[in-house]
């Protein structure tokens, strides 16, 4: 017997809740060294929640197209980012967790899970953008801070190597 609920579709896990210090955050690109470090520092042995974006590129006439959703492959490399970056976060001696968000909104996303765990601080990588996602996205940073609206300050590390490579 098959039950019903077993036929819609997939759902992720909850939000998590619990309160941390430091909103670790990357759009989906790995995450650097120097950026952990900064959340470290900036938690001063508090939690640390880490989150990246696995991006939804849209919708065709307003409904849900498979060629548009994110691939297994896809989301392998972003739960790798995560776990990586929750590693070295426990290496530095800091207590951490982390989720993988599915989105078309990055920012949104991001500053929806600054509330929801109360942080005090958001810290990214810049990764400025460039060409036509500029001009149709924005600046992810700044879309950020918008929506914070000052419930956590908005730390930007800027560009080192990447901890997340595979070299």
């Amino acid at each position: 017997m098959v039950l019903l609920s077993s036929l819609g579709r997939r759902r992720w896990d909850t939000q998590p809740r619990e309160p941390a210090a430091v909103l670790l955050a990357s759009s989906g690109a790995p995450i650097s060294r120097a950026a952990a470090r900064r959340a470290r520092d900036l938690a001063a042995g508090r939690p640390v929640a880490v989150i990246s974006i696995l991006r939804v590129y849209g919708s065709a006439f307003g409904l849900p197209n498979p060629g548009l959703m994110p691939t297994r492959r896809e989301r392998d490399e972003q739960v790798g980012i995560v776990d990586r970056a929750i590693r070295d976060l426990e290496r530095l001696g800091c207590p951490a967790d982390g989720q993988v968000t599915a989105t078309r909104s990055a920012g949104r996303a991001i500053a929806k899970a600054a509330r929801a765990r109360q942080v005090s601080y958001v810290v990214m990588d810049a990764v400025p953008a460039t060409g036509l996602r500029r001009v149709f996205e924005g600046e992810l940073t700044a879309v950020i801070r918008r929506r914070l609206r000052g419930a956590a300050e908005l730390e930007i590390v800027p560009a080192t190597r990447p901890m997340n490579t595979k070299s």
